[in-house]
Protein backbone atom coordinates (compact mmCIF):
# COMPACT_ATOMS: atom_id res chain seq x y z
CA UNK A 1 0.00 0.00 0.00
CA UNK A 2 1.60 3.30 -0.93
CA UNK A 3 2.04 6.27 2.04
CA UNK A 4 -0.10 8.21 3.21
CA UNK A 5 1.48 11.25 2.51
CA UNK A 6 4.85 11.83 1.02
CA UNK A 7 7.00 14.99 0.33
CA UNK A 8 9.13 14.72 -2.89
CA UNK A 9 12.03 17.33 -2.67
CA UNK A 10 9.81 20.72 -1.25
CA UNK A 11 11.39 24.21 -1.00
CA UNK A 12 9.45 26.95 0.10
CA UNK A 13 11.07 30.43 -0.05
CA UNK A 14 9.90 33.81 0.94
CA UNK A 15 10.83 37.20 -0.92
CA UNK A 16 11.67 39.35 1.87
CA UNK A 17 12.81 43.18 1.56
CA UNK A 18 16.53 42.33 1.72
CA UNK A 19 16.44 38.86 0.77
CA UNK A 20 15.25 35.63 -0.16
CA UNK A 21 14.27 33.15 3.17
CA UNK A 22 14.71 29.58 2.20
CA UNK A 23 11.95 28.54 5.07
CA UNK A 24 12.18 24.55 3.50
CA UNK A 25 15.17 23.43 1.51
CA UNK A 26 14.73 19.70 -0.32
CA UNK A 27 12.52 17.83 2.08
CA UNK A 28 11.42 14.66 1.23
CA UNK A 29 9.47 12.01 3.77
CA UNK A 30 7.05 9.54 3.68
CA UNK A 31 4.39 8.43 6.00
CA UNK A 32 3.05 5.22 6.00
CA UNK A 33 -0.87 4.84 6.86
CA UNK A 34 -1.08 4.73 10.69
CA UNK A 35 2.12 5.65 11.20
CA UNK A 36 2.43 8.38 14.15
CA UNK A 37 5.90 11.09 13.23
CA UNK A 38 7.19 13.40 15.21
CA UNK A 39 9.12 16.39 13.44
CA UNK A 40 11.59 18.25 15.72
CA UNK A 41 13.57 21.36 15.52
CA UNK A 42 14.46 24.75 17.52
CA UNK A 43 12.46 27.68 16.55
CA UNK A 44 13.11 28.60 12.85
CA UNK A 45 13.86 25.08 11.69
CA UNK A 46 11.17 25.48 9.54
CA UNK A 47 8.85 22.51 10.59
CA UNK A 48 5.86 24.59 10.76
CA UNK A 49 6.15 25.84 7.43
CA UNK A 50 6.66 22.35 6.38
CA UNK A 51 3.45 21.02 8.68
CA UNK A 52 1.41 23.35 6.84
CA UNK A 53 2.47 22.36 2.96
CA UNK A 54 1.58 18.91 4.20
CA UNK A 55 -1.76 19.74 5.18
CA UNK A 56 -2.52 21.90 1.83
CA UNK A 57 -2.50 25.40 4.26
CA UNK A 58 0.47 26.48 1.87
CA UNK A 59 2.09 25.53 -1.56
CA UNK A 60 5.72 25.05 -1.72
CA UNK A 61 8.01 26.86 -3.92
CA UNK A 62 8.88 23.85 -5.67
CA UNK A 63 8.73 20.19 -4.98
CA UNK A 64 5.52 17.61 -4.95
CA UNK A 65 3.16 16.58 -2.10
CA UNK A 66 0.95 13.50 -2.46
CA UNK A 67 -1.99 13.31 -0.37
CA UNK A 68 -3.78 9.87 -0.21
CA UNK A 69 -2.45 9.43 -3.68
CA UNK A 70 -3.24 12.82 -4.65
CA UNK A 71 -0.61 15.16 -6.23
CA UNK A 72 -1.92 18.69 -4.26
CA UNK A 73 -0.03 21.21 -6.31
CA UNK A 74 -2.23 19.91 -9.48
CA UNK A 75 -5.31 21.36 -7.79
CA UNK A 76 -7.37 24.06 -7.98
CA UNK A 77 -7.44 26.31 -4.81
CA UNK A 78 -11.15 25.01 -4.51
CA UNK A 79 -10.16 21.48 -4.98
CA UNK A 80 -7.16 21.73 -2.55
CA UNK A 81 -9.78 23.09 -0.06
CA UNK A 82 -11.79 20.10 -0.32
CA UNK A 83 -9.23 17.79 0.17
CA UNK A 84 -8.09 19.68 2.90
CA UNK A 85 -11.18 19.43 4.56
CA UNK A 86 -11.83 15.70 3.64
CA UNK A 87 -8.71 14.62 4.27
CA UNK A 88 -6.73 16.20 7.38
CA UNK A 89 -7.36 17.15 10.59
CA UNK A 90 -5.55 20.24 12.64
CA UNK A 91 -4.70 20.74 16.30
CA UNK A 92 -2.59 23.81 17.11
CA UNK A 93 -1.07 25.04 20.37
CA UNK A 94 -4.08 27.42 20.53
CA UNK A 95 -7.69 25.84 20.83
CA UNK A 96 -9.36 28.10 18.12
CA UNK A 97 -12.67 26.92 19.40
CA UNK A 98 -15.64 28.91 19.02
CA UNK A 99 -16.55 30.60 22.25
CA UNK A 100 -20.22 30.73 21.88
CA UNK A 101 -20.72 27.16 21.19
CA UNK A 102 -21.04 24.07 22.78
CA UNK A 103 -18.53 21.09 22.80
CA UNK A 104 -20.65 19.16 20.85
CA UNK A 105 -21.45 21.95 18.61
CA UNK A 106 -17.75 22.73 18.24
CA UNK A 107 -16.68 19.21 17.78
CA UNK A 108 -19.54 19.11 15.00
CA UNK A 109 -18.18 21.93 12.81
CA UNK A 110 -15.97 19.82 10.12
CA UNK A 111 -19.75 18.20 9.39
CA UNK A 112 -21.70 21.90 9.03
CA UNK A 113 -18.85 23.40 6.70
CA UNK A 114 -18.63 20.25 4.60
CA UNK A 115 -22.52 20.93 4.62
CA UNK A 116 -23.88 17.62 6.04
CA UNK A 117 -26.27 17.75 8.78
CA UNK A 118 -24.52 16.74 11.79
CA UNK A 119 -28.19 15.48 13.46
CA UNK A 120 -27.75 12.53 10.81
CA UNK A 121 -27.27 9.35 11.97
CA UNK A 122 -23.39 8.98 10.97
CA UNK A 123 -22.86 12.38 11.30
CA UNK A 124 -24.48 12.35 15.49
CA UNK A 125 -22.85 8.72 15.70
CA UNK A 126 -19.48 10.27 15.03
CA UNK A 127 -19.75 12.81 17.37
CA UNK A 128 -20.93 10.80 20.26
CA UNK A 129 -18.14 8.31 19.42
CA UNK A 130 -15.51 11.27 19.48
CA UNK A 131 -16.94 13.06 22.65
CA UNK A 132 -16.51 9.43 24.37
CA UNK A 133 -13.11 8.98 22.84
CA UNK A 134 -11.91 12.28 24.68
CA UNK A 135 -13.57 11.81 27.52
CA UNK A 136 -16.11 14.43 27.05
CA UNK A 137 -19.04 13.25 26.73
CA UNK A 138 -20.51 14.53 30.17
CA UNK A 139 -18.96 18.09 29.34
CA UNK A 140 -20.97 17.80 25.80
CA UNK A 141 -22.83 21.13 26.65
CA UNK A 142 -21.00 22.89 28.40
CA UNK A 143 -19.07 26.32 26.33
CA UNK A 144 -14.99 26.83 25.80
CA UNK A 145 -14.92 28.94 28.98
CA UNK A 146 -16.47 26.49 30.92
CA UNK A 147 -13.56 23.98 30.67
CA UNK A 148 -10.02 23.70 31.70
CA UNK A 149 -7.31 24.10 29.20
CA UNK A 150 -6.71 20.25 28.79
CA UNK A 151 -10.32 20.35 28.14
CA UNK A 152 -10.00 22.52 25.55
CA UNK A 153 -7.16 20.91 23.85
CA UNK A 154 -9.52 17.73 23.84
CA UNK A 155 -12.22 19.66 22.26
CA UNK A 156 -10.13 20.32 19.58
CA UNK A 157 -8.65 16.84 18.74
CA UNK A 158 -12.41 15.35 18.71
CA UNK A 159 -13.46 18.70 16.02
CA UNK A 160 -10.09 17.52 14.00
CA UNK A 161 -10.44 13.53 14.40
CA UNK A 162 -14.78 13.66 14.01
CA UNK A 163 -15.02 13.51 10.24
CA UNK A 164 -12.36 10.61 10.39
CA UNK A 165 -9.82 12.51 8.14
CA UNK A 166 -6.36 10.35 6.58
CA UNK A 167 -4.24 12.60 8.34
CA UNK A 168 -4.19 14.26 11.16
CA UNK A 169 -1.49 17.09 11.94
CA UNK A 170 -0.51 18.76 14.93
CA UNK A 171 1.34 22.01 15.64
CA UNK A 172 2.74 22.09 19.21
CA UNK A 173 -0.47 20.94 20.80
CA UNK A 174 0.61 21.23 24.36
CA UNK A 175 2.63 24.03 23.96
CA UNK A 176 -0.02 26.25 25.89
CA UNK A 177 -0.47 23.20 28.38
CA UNK A 178 1.12 22.76 31.88
CA UNK A 179 3.42 19.07 31.80
CA UNK A 180 1.01 16.98 33.53
CA UNK A 181 -2.16 17.87 31.41
CA UNK A 182 0.43 17.55 28.24
CA UNK A 183 0.84 14.33 28.95
CA UNK A 184 -2.32 13.58 28.98
CA UNK A 185 -3.13 15.27 25.53
CA UNK A 186 0.13 13.31 24.10
CA UNK A 187 -0.88 9.73 25.70
CA UNK A 188 -4.64 10.16 24.26
CA UNK A 189 -3.15 11.22 20.57
CA UNK A 190 -0.78 7.75 20.89
CA UNK A 191 -3.89 5.70 21.71
CA UNK A 192 -5.55 7.43 19.02
CA UNK A 193 -3.20 6.22 16.91
CA UNK A 194 -2.96 2.92 18.10
CA UNK A 195 -6.34 1.41 18.31
CA UNK A 196 -7.85 3.27 15.57
CA UNK A 197 -5.41 3.70 13.05
CA UNK A 198 -4.99 7.05 13.00
CA UNK A 199 -1.96 8.18 10.81
CA UNK A 200 -0.59 11.76 12.61
CA UNK A 201 2.23 14.67 12.46
CA UNK A 202 3.39 15.82 15.19
CA UNK A 203 5.52 18.95 14.83
CA UNK A 204 7.10 20.30 18.06
CA UNK A 205 10.55 21.58 19.80
CA UNK A 206 10.00 19.09 22.97
CA UNK A 207 12.08 15.97 23.07
CA UNK A 208 9.20 14.71 25.91
CA UNK A 209 6.53 14.96 22.88
CA UNK A 210 8.65 13.64 20.42
CA UNK A 211 9.38 10.20 22.44
CA UNK A 212 5.46 9.42 21.55
CA UNK A 213 5.94 9.37 17.83
CA UNK A 214 7.44 5.69 15.83
CA UNK A 215 9.53 7.67 14.25
CA UNK A 216 11.63 11.28 14.96
CA UNK A 217 12.59 13.29 12.11
CA UNK A 218 14.80 16.25 13.05
CA UNK A 219 15.20 19.40 11.46
CA UNK A 220 17.53 22.27 11.29
CA UNK A 221 17.75 25.60 9.09
CA UNK A 222 15.32 24.16 7.16
CA UNK A 223 15.93 20.35 5.91
CA UNK A 224 15.75 16.96 7.53
CA UNK A 225 19.47 16.39 9.13
CA UNK A 226 18.39 13.03 10.87
CA UNK A 227 15.78 9.92 11.12
CA UNK A 228 15.45 8.34 14.45
CA UNK A 229 13.47 5.35 14.67
CA UNK A 230 12.09 4.59 18.10
CA UNK A 231 9.57 2.10 16.82
CA UNK A 232 5.65 1.27 18.34
CA UNK A 233 5.88 1.07 22.59
CA UNK A 234 3.66 2.15 25.27
CA UNK A 235 6.82 3.29 27.02
CA UNK A 236 7.05 6.70 25.90
CA UNK A 237 10.26 7.63 27.83
CA UNK A 238 12.15 10.48 26.02
CA UNK A 239 15.52 9.22 27.10
CA UNK A 240 16.76 7.08 23.98
CA UNK A 241 15.37 10.07 22.36
CA UNK A 242 17.82 12.71 24.13
CA UNK A 243 20.64 10.26 24.23
CA UNK A 244 20.48 10.36 20.31
CA UNK A 245 20.05 13.96 19.72
CA UNK A 246 22.52 14.59 22.23
CA UNK A 247 24.77 12.84 19.63
CA UNK A 248 23.66 14.82 16.78
CA UNK A 249 24.75 18.06 18.84
CA UNK A 250 20.80 19.00 19.39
Amino acid sequence: MPPILEARDVVRTYDMAAANVNAVRGVSLAVERGEFVAVMGPSGSGKTTLLHILGCLDQPTSGEVILDGVAVSRLSDDAATKLRREKTGFVFQFFNLVPILSVRENVALPFIVAGRDPGGREEATAIREMLEAVDLADLQDHRPDQLSGGEQQRVALARALVHRPALLLADEPTGNLDYATGSEILDMLWRLCAERGQTVVLVTHDAKAAAHADRVLVMHDGAVRDEIVLGRRADHAAGPLIVRLAALGL
